[in-house]
Protein backbone atom coordinates (compact mmCIF):
# COMPACT_ATOMS: atom_id res chain seq x y z
CA UNK A 1 0.00 0.00 0.00
CA UNK A 2 1.65 3.32 -1.02
CA UNK A 3 1.26 6.73 0.73
CA UNK A 4 -2.14 7.78 -1.27
CA UNK A 5 -4.22 5.01 -0.53
CA UNK A 6 -3.43 6.17 3.00
CA UNK A 7 -4.06 9.59 2.63
CA UNK A 8 -7.35 8.76 0.60
CA UNK A 9 -8.44 6.10 3.06
CA UNK A 10 -7.82 8.56 5.82
CA UNK A 11 -9.67 11.74 3.68
CA UNK A 12 -12.61 8.94 3.79
CA UNK A 13 -12.56 8.66 7.30
CA UNK A 14 -12.67 12.29 8.53
CA UNK A 15 -15.39 12.71 5.68
CA UNK A 16 -17.43 10.14 7.59
CA UNK A 17 -16.72 12.41 10.80
CA UNK A 18 -16.58 15.46 8.69
CA UNK A 19 -18.00 18.13 11.92
CA UNK A 20 -15.58 16.96 14.06
CA UNK A 21 -12.61 17.51 11.60
CA UNK A 22 -13.89 20.33 10.23
CA UNK A 23 -13.97 22.04 14.03
CA UNK A 24 -10.52 20.46 14.41
CA UNK A 25 -9.13 22.03 11.16
CA UNK A 26 -10.94 25.16 12.05
CA UNK A 27 -9.30 25.53 15.36
CA UNK A 28 -5.75 24.84 13.63
CA UNK A 29 -6.00 27.54 10.72
CA UNK A 30 -7.00 30.19 13.35
CA UNK A 31 -3.51 29.54 15.35
CA UNK A 32 -2.07 29.47 11.86
CA UNK A 33 -3.38 32.87 11.30
CA UNK A 34 -2.53 34.04 14.72
CA UNK A 35 0.77 33.21 13.88
CA UNK A 36 1.36 33.94 10.98
CA UNK A 37 -0.24 37.51 11.29
CA UNK A 38 2.19 38.42 14.43
CA UNK A 39 5.31 37.05 12.43
CA UNK A 40 3.75 39.32 9.32
CA UNK A 41 2.83 42.59 11.45
CA UNK A 42 6.66 42.08 13.47
CA UNK A 43 8.13 41.92 10.15
CA UNK A 44 6.45 44.70 8.91
CA UNK A 45 7.06 47.04 12.33
CA UNK A 46 10.60 46.42 11.93
CA UNK A 47 10.77 47.26 8.00
CA UNK A 48 9.12 50.28 9.02
CA UNK A 49 11.24 51.51 11.97
CA UNK A 50 14.29 50.40 9.42
CA UNK A 51 12.78 52.48 6.55
CA UNK A 52 11.99 55.40 8.43
CA UNK A 53 14.95 57.53 7.49
CA UNK A 54 17.63 56.46 4.60
CA UNK A 55 20.67 58.52 2.93
CA UNK A 56 21.00 60.23 5.84
CA UNK A 57 24.63 59.64 7.57
CA UNK A 58 24.20 61.79 10.71
CA UNK A 59 21.78 63.18 12.82
CA UNK A 60 23.17 65.81 15.20
CA UNK A 61 21.67 67.38 18.43
CA UNK A 62 22.31 68.45 21.64
CA UNK A 63 23.85 65.57 24.18
CA UNK A 64 21.35 63.68 25.93
CA UNK A 65 21.94 59.92 24.18
CA UNK A 66 21.68 58.48 21.09
CA UNK A 67 17.84 56.83 21.04
CA UNK A 68 16.53 60.31 22.46
CA UNK A 69 18.23 61.74 19.31
CA UNK A 70 16.91 60.01 17.19
CA UNK A 71 13.33 59.33 18.86
CA UNK A 72 12.80 63.21 18.83
CA UNK A 73 14.21 63.98 15.81
CA UNK A 74 13.02 61.49 13.86
CA UNK A 75 10.12 59.74 15.13
CA UNK A 76 8.79 63.00 16.39
CA UNK A 77 8.58 61.39 20.03
CA UNK A 78 9.35 62.99 23.31
CA UNK A 79 11.45 66.21 23.83
CA UNK A 80 14.99 67.85 23.51
CA UNK A 81 16.86 68.52 26.23
CA UNK A 82 18.18 71.44 24.92
CA UNK A 83 18.98 73.09 21.43
CA UNK A 84 22.05 73.40 18.79
CA UNK A 85 23.15 77.07 18.63
CA UNK A 86 22.82 78.57 15.09
CA UNK A 87 26.48 78.81 15.21
CA UNK A 88 27.63 75.42 15.79
CA UNK A 89 24.67 74.44 13.17
CA UNK A 90 26.46 76.66 10.61
CA UNK A 91 30.50 75.36 11.83
CA UNK A 92 29.69 71.73 11.36
CA UNK A 93 27.50 72.70 8.23
CA UNK A 94 30.02 74.18 6.19
CA UNK A 95 32.92 71.56 6.83
CA UNK A 96 34.10 70.51 3.14
CA UNK A 97 32.79 66.95 3.85
CA UNK A 98 29.76 67.48 4.20
CA UNK A 99 27.74 67.03 1.03
CA UNK A 100 24.10 68.76 2.54
CA UNK A 101 22.25 69.15 5.55
CA UNK A 102 18.75 69.88 6.82
CA UNK A 103 18.24 71.75 10.28
CA UNK A 104 14.94 71.41 12.36
CA UNK A 105 13.36 73.13 14.71
CA UNK A 106 10.41 71.50 17.05
CA UNK A 107 8.35 72.91 20.03
CA UNK A 108 4.90 73.40 18.49
CA UNK A 109 1.99 72.11 17.22
CA UNK A 110 -0.92 72.09 15.12
CA UNK A 111 -3.82 70.01 16.98
CA UNK A 112 -1.99 67.40 18.49
CA UNK A 113 0.37 67.29 15.16
CA UNK A 114 4.25 68.10 15.55
CA UNK A 115 4.87 71.26 13.78
CA UNK A 116 8.72 70.82 11.84
CA UNK A 117 10.39 74.14 11.10
CA UNK A 118 12.87 73.13 8.38
CA UNK A 119 14.38 73.97 5.31
CA UNK A 120 13.39 73.46 1.46
CA UNK A 121 16.61 71.13 1.46
CA UNK A 122 14.34 68.97 3.60
CA UNK A 123 11.91 67.85 0.79
CA UNK A 124 15.06 67.32 -1.51
CA UNK A 125 17.47 65.42 1.01
CA UNK A 126 14.78 63.42 3.11
CA UNK A 127 14.45 59.97 2.19
CA UNK A 128 12.64 57.22 3.36
CA UNK A 129 12.59 53.12 2.43
CA UNK A 130 14.76 52.49 0.42
CA UNK A 131 16.06 55.87 -0.75
CA UNK A 132 12.60 56.46 -1.57
CA UNK A 133 12.36 60.67 -2.04
CA UNK A 134 9.01 62.43 -0.80
CA UNK A 135 6.59 63.36 -3.19
CA UNK A 136 3.47 65.61 -3.25
CA UNK A 137 0.63 64.48 -3.61
CA UNK A 138 -0.53 67.81 -4.26
CA UNK A 139 0.85 71.39 -4.25
CA UNK A 140 4.52 72.60 -3.75
CA UNK A 141 7.32 73.12 -1.08
CA UNK A 142 6.74 76.54 1.23
CA UNK A 143 8.16 79.91 -0.48
CA UNK A 144 6.78 82.22 1.27
CA UNK A 145 6.89 82.83 5.55
CA UNK A 146 3.61 82.03 6.65
CA UNK A 147 3.06 79.15 4.05
CA UNK A 148 3.34 75.51 5.28
CA UNK A 149 3.18 72.02 3.76
CA UNK A 150 1.64 69.11 5.56
CA UNK A 151 1.99 65.40 5.90
CA UNK A 152 -0.68 63.27 4.12
CA UNK A 153 -1.93 62.03 7.75
CA UNK A 154 -2.85 65.48 8.77
CA UNK A 155 -4.72 66.64 5.80
CA UNK A 156 -6.70 63.35 5.45
CA UNK A 157 -7.00 63.22 9.34
CA UNK A 158 -8.19 67.03 9.25
CA UNK A 159 -10.07 67.87 6.33
CA UNK A 160 -7.40 70.25 4.96
CA UNK A 161 -6.99 71.45 1.56
CA UNK A 162 -4.31 73.66 -0.63
CA UNK A 163 -5.44 77.39 0.18
CA UNK A 164 -6.69 76.32 3.98
CA UNK A 165 -5.41 78.34 6.49
CA UNK A 166 -4.25 76.58 9.77
CA UNK A 167 -3.21 78.15 13.40
CA UNK A 168 -0.14 76.82 15.23
CA UNK A 169 0.08 76.19 18.67
CA UNK A 170 3.21 76.42 21.14
CA UNK A 171 3.71 73.23 22.54
CA UNK A 172 3.31 69.85 21.64
CA UNK A 173 0.02 68.88 23.44
CA UNK A 174 -3.27 68.27 21.51
CA UNK A 175 -4.79 70.99 23.79
CA UNK A 176 -3.06 74.33 23.75
CA UNK A 177 -4.10 77.69 25.91
CA UNK A 178 -1.55 79.27 23.89
CA UNK A 179 -2.35 79.66 19.95
CA UNK A 180 0.07 81.75 17.57
CA UNK A 181 -3.48 82.90 16.09
CA UNK A 182 -2.13 86.51 14.75
CA UNK A 183 0.13 84.52 12.12
CA UNK A 184 -1.97 81.89 10.57
CA UNK A 185 -0.02 79.48 7.92
CA UNK A 186 -1.74 79.23 3.94
CA UNK A 187 -1.41 75.38 3.34
CA UNK A 188 0.50 75.03 -0.03
CA UNK A 189 1.51 71.44 -0.23
CA UNK A 190 0.13 68.12 1.09
CA UNK A 191 2.98 65.14 0.60
CA UNK A 192 2.18 61.90 -0.23
CA UNK A 193 1.76 58.74 2.24
CA UNK A 194 5.14 57.79 3.16
CA UNK A 195 3.91 55.51 5.97
CA UNK A 196 6.43 57.42 8.19
CA UNK A 197 6.16 60.27 10.84
CA UNK A 198 6.74 62.44 8.03
CA UNK A 199 3.03 61.74 7.48
CA UNK A 200 2.30 63.35 10.65
CA UNK A 201 4.06 66.37 10.38
CA UNK A 202 3.66 69.88 9.44
CA UNK A 203 6.04 71.55 7.72
CA UNK A 204 6.85 75.04 7.86
CA UNK A 205 10.36 77.11 7.75
CA UNK A 206 12.77 78.27 10.30
CA UNK A 207 12.24 81.91 9.64
CA UNK A 208 8.36 80.87 10.26
CA UNK A 209 9.20 79.57 13.76
CA UNK A 210 11.40 82.42 14.43
CA UNK A 211 8.48 85.06 13.29
CA UNK A 212 5.53 83.62 15.42
CA UNK A 213 7.46 83.88 18.60
CA UNK A 214 8.66 87.19 18.15
CA UNK A 215 7.48 88.82 21.44
CA UNK A 216 7.13 85.64 23.02
CA UNK A 217 9.09 84.89 26.81
CA UNK A 218 9.02 81.50 28.34
CA UNK A 219 6.09 79.69 26.42
CA UNK A 220 3.69 82.95 27.13
CA UNK A 221 3.15 85.70 25.41
CA UNK A 222 4.34 89.43 26.36
CA UNK A 223 2.84 92.65 25.80
CA UNK A 224 5.68 93.34 23.07
CA UNK A 225 3.74 90.63 20.81
CA UNK A 226 1.63 93.30 19.52
CA UNK A 227 4.05 95.23 18.03
CA UNK A 228 5.39 92.31 15.24
CA UNK A 229 2.28 91.80 13.26
CA UNK A 230 2.21 89.92 10.29
CA UNK A 231 3.08 92.03 7.85
CA UNK A 232 5.58 93.51 9.64
CA UNK A 233 7.36 90.30 10.67
CA UNK A 234 7.28 89.64 6.67
CA UNK A 235 8.77 92.42 5.73
CA UNK A 236 12.00 91.15 8.04
CA UNK A 237 14.86 89.01 7.61
CA UNK A 238 14.74 86.38 10.14
CA UNK A 239 17.23 83.82 11.09
CA UNK A 240 17.10 81.80 13.97
CA UNK A 241 19.43 81.70 17.15
CA UNK A 242 19.24 77.87 17.59
CA UNK A 243 17.66 74.47 16.57
CA UNK A 244 16.73 71.33 17.65
CA UNK A 245 18.72 68.62 15.23
CA UNK A 246 20.20 68.47 11.68
CA UNK A 247 20.80 65.57 9.66
CA UNK A 248 23.82 65.68 7.42
CA UNK A 249 24.65 64.03 3.99
CA UNK A 250 28.48 63.49 3.83
CA UNK A 251 30.68 63.18 0.87
CA UNK A 252 31.37 59.81 1.52
CA UNK A 253 30.60 57.53 4.15
CA UNK A 254 34.03 56.80 5.47
CA UNK A 255 33.74 60.48 6.77
CA UNK A 256 31.19 59.56 8.87
CA UNK A 257 33.15 58.26 11.92
CA UNK A 258 36.00 61.42 11.50
CA UNK A 259 32.62 63.61 11.51
CA UNK A 260 31.17 61.93 14.50
CA UNK A 261 34.32 62.22 16.68
CA UNK A 262 34.57 65.61 15.93
CA UNK A 263 30.73 66.40 17.30
CA UNK A 264 31.29 64.30 20.40
CA UNK A 265 34.68 66.41 21.09
CA UNK A 266 32.87 69.86 19.83
CA UNK A 267 33.82 72.36 23.09
CA UNK A 268 31.57 75.35 22.63
CA UNK A 269 28.76 73.19 23.64
CA UNK A 270 27.59 69.33 24.33
CA UNK A 271 26.56 67.91 20.93
CA UNK A 272 26.16 64.68 19.98
CA UNK A 273 26.11 62.97 16.41
CA UNK A 274 24.28 59.22 16.25
CA UNK A 275 24.60 57.21 12.52
CA UNK A 276 20.87 55.89 11.93
CA UNK A 277 21.24 52.62 11.28
CA UNK A 278 22.91 51.91 14.75
CA UNK A 279 20.57 54.20 16.67
CA UNK A 280 17.65 52.33 14.78
CA UNK A 281 19.44 48.70 16.01
CA UNK A 282 19.44 49.93 19.46
CA UNK A 283 15.74 50.85 19.59
CA UNK A 284 14.72 48.11 17.96
CA UNK A 285 16.53 45.86 20.93
CA UNK A 286 14.62 47.82 23.44
CA UNK A 287 11.39 46.70 22.15
CA UNK A 288 12.70 43.14 21.16
CA UNK A 289 11.34 41.69 24.55
CA UNK A 290 8.09 42.38 23.28
CA UNK A 291 8.45 41.16 19.78
CA UNK A 292 9.53 37.44 21.06
CA UNK A 293 6.64 37.57 23.71
CA UNK A 294 4.23 37.97 20.60
CA UNK A 295 5.70 35.58 19.01
CA UNK A 296 6.11 33.40 22.30
CA UNK A 297 2.28 33.50 22.57
CA UNK A 298 1.22 32.95 18.98
CA UNK A 299 3.75 29.86 18.53
CA UNK A 300 1.75 28.67 22.24
CA UNK A 301 -1.22 29.54 20.50
CA UNK A 302 -0.54 26.83 17.12
CA UNK A 303 0.79 24.47 19.90
CA UNK A 304 -2.84 24.47 21.85
CA UNK A 305 -4.70 24.21 18.00
CA UNK A 306 -2.68 21.50 18.02
CA UNK A 307 -3.46 19.85 21.26
CA UNK A 308 -6.85 19.78 20.57
CA UNK A 309 -6.72 17.98 16.80
CA UNK A 310 -4.67 15.47 18.98
CA UNK A 311 -7.70 15.62 21.92
CA UNK A 312 -10.27 14.88 19.09
CA UNK A 313 -8.69 11.66 17.95
CA UNK A 314 -8.33 9.98 21.15
CA UNK A 315 -11.44 10.67 21.87
CA UNK A 316 -12.79 9.12 18.79
CA UNK A 317 -10.24 6.24 19.27
CA UNK A 318 -12.68 4.55 21.65
CA UNK A 319 -15.64 4.60 18.89
CA UNK A 320 -13.51 4.30 16.33
CA UNK A 321 -12.16 0.47 18.09
CA UNK A 322 -14.01 -1.65 15.93
CA UNK A 323 -13.88 0.09 12.69
CA UNK A 324 -9.71 -0.64 13.28
CA UNK A 325 -11.05 -4.10 14.12
CA UNK A 326 -12.81 -4.70 10.81
CA UNK A 327 -9.46 -3.43 9.26
CA UNK A 328 -7.60 -5.99 10.59
CA UNK A 329 -10.21 -8.78 9.75
CA UNK A 330 -9.55 -7.25 6.17
CA UNK A 331 -6.40 -7.89 6.12
CA UNK A 332 -4.72 -4.75 7.38
CA UNK A 333 -1.72 -5.43 9.46
CA UNK A 334 -1.22 -3.33 12.81
CA UNK A 335 1.36 -0.31 11.21
CA UNK A 336 -1.47 -0.04 8.39
CA UNK A 337 -3.59 1.14 11.53
CA UNK A 338 -0.85 3.19 12.92
CA UNK A 339 -0.07 4.72 9.67
CA UNK A 340 -3.76 5.61 8.90
CA UNK A 341 -3.94 7.43 12.29
CA UNK A 342 -0.81 9.33 11.45
CA UNK A 343 -1.95 10.09 8.49
CA UNK A 344 -5.51 11.66 9.34
CA UNK A 345 -3.59 14.38 11.74
CA UNK A 346 -1.05 14.94 9.01
CA UNK A 347 -3.87 16.02 7.04
CA UNK A 348 -6.11 17.61 9.55
CA UNK A 349 -2.63 19.66 10.05
CA UNK A 350 -1.73 20.55 6.65
CA UNK A 351 -5.80 21.89 5.69
CA UNK A 352 -5.32 23.74 9.11
CA UNK A 353 -2.06 25.40 8.19
CA UNK A 354 -2.98 25.54 4.39
CA UNK A 355 -6.25 27.40 5.75
CA UNK A 356 -4.76 29.63 8.06
CA UNK A 357 -2.01 31.01 5.20
CA UNK A 358 -4.55 31.73 3.16
CA UNK A 359 -6.73 33.87 5.64
CA UNK A 360 -3.37 35.51 6.44
CA UNK A 361 -2.62 36.73 2.81
CA UNK A 362 -6.53 37.34 1.72
CA UNK A 363 -6.70 39.37 5.19
CA UNK A 364 -3.73 41.48 4.73
CA UNK A 365 -4.44 42.04 0.72
CA UNK A 366 -7.62 43.48 1.91
CA UNK A 367 -6.68 45.33 5.04
CA UNK A 368 -3.25 46.64 4.06
CA UNK A 369 -4.11 49.91 3.21
CA UNK A 370 -6.40 49.93 6.65
CA UNK A 371 -2.68 49.20 8.38
CA UNK A 372 -0.64 51.55 6.84
CA UNK A 373 -2.77 54.20 6.98
CA UNK A 374 -3.30 53.92 10.81
CA UNK A 375 -0.49 52.03 12.05
CA UNK A 376 1.87 53.63 9.79
CA UNK A 377 2.70 49.63 8.85
CA UNK A 378 3.48 48.58 5.71
CA UNK A 379 2.63 45.10 4.80
CA UNK A 380 4.78 43.96 2.35
CA UNK A 381 5.13 40.31 0.18
CA UNK A 382 1.53 39.52 -0.27
CA UNK A 383 2.63 36.17 -1.50
CA UNK A 384 3.45 33.06 0.03
CA UNK A 385 7.34 32.71 0.44
CA UNK A 386 9.49 30.27 2.07
CA UNK A 387 8.64 31.11 4.90
CA UNK A 388 4.79 29.98 5.19
CA UNK A 389 6.08 26.75 3.96
CA UNK A 390 8.16 26.24 6.62
CA UNK A 391 5.01 27.08 9.30
CA UNK A 392 2.86 24.72 6.47
CA UNK A 393 5.87 21.79 7.39
CA UNK A 394 6.43 22.40 10.73
CA UNK A 395 2.88 22.41 11.72
CA UNK A 396 2.34 19.43 9.61
CA UNK A 397 5.64 17.50 11.32
CA UNK A 398 4.14 18.42 14.57
CA UNK A 399 0.89 17.05 13.83
CA UNK A 400 2.79 13.85 12.56
CA UNK A 401 5.07 13.55 16.39
CA UNK A 402 1.46 14.44 18.01
CA UNK A 403 -0.30 12.25 16.06
CA UNK A 404 1.75 9.00 17.03
CA UNK A 405 0.21 9.03 20.32
CA UNK A 406 -3.27 7.96 19.17
CA UNK A 407 -2.05 5.96 16.81
CA UNK A 408 0.31 3.78 19.16
CA UNK A 409 -2.78 3.30 20.91
CA UNK A 410 -4.47 1.90 17.81
CA UNK A 411 -1.39 -0.18 17.12
CA UNK A 412 -1.66 -2.06 19.96
CA UNK A 413 -5.21 -2.99 20.38
CA UNK A 414 -5.84 -6.59 19.51
CA UNK A 415 -8.13 -7.89 16.74
CA UNK A 416 -10.22 -9.27 19.63
CA UNK A 417 -10.07 -5.96 21.41
CA UNK A 418 -12.06 -4.81 18.81
CA UNK A 419 -14.50 -7.31 18.29
CA UNK A 420 -15.83 -7.59 21.98
CA UNK A 421 -16.46 -3.94 22.55
CA UNK A 422 -17.97 -3.54 25.91
CA UNK A 423 -20.95 -0.95 26.00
Amino acid sequence: MNRLFFLTLAAKSLLNRRLTAALTVLSIALAVTLFLGVEKIRMGAKESFDNTISGTDLIVGARSGSLNLLLYSVFRLGDPTNNVTWESYRAFAERPDVAWTVPLSLGDSHKGYRVIGTAPAYFEHYKYGRRQDLTFAEGQPFEKLFETVLGAEVAAKLGYRIGDEITLSHGIGSTSFANHEDKPFRVVGILAPTGTPVDKSVHVSLEAIEAIHLGWQSGARTPLAKMFTKERVEAMKLQPDQITAFLVGLTSRAAALRYQRDVMTYRREPLQAVIPGVALAQLWQVVGVAETALTAIAAFVVFTGLLGMLTAILTSLNERRREMAILRSAGARPWMVFALLMSEAALLAFCGALLGIAAVYLGFAAGAPFIEAQLGIFVGGLYPGLYDLLVLGAVTGAALVLGAVPAFRAYRNSLADGLTIRL
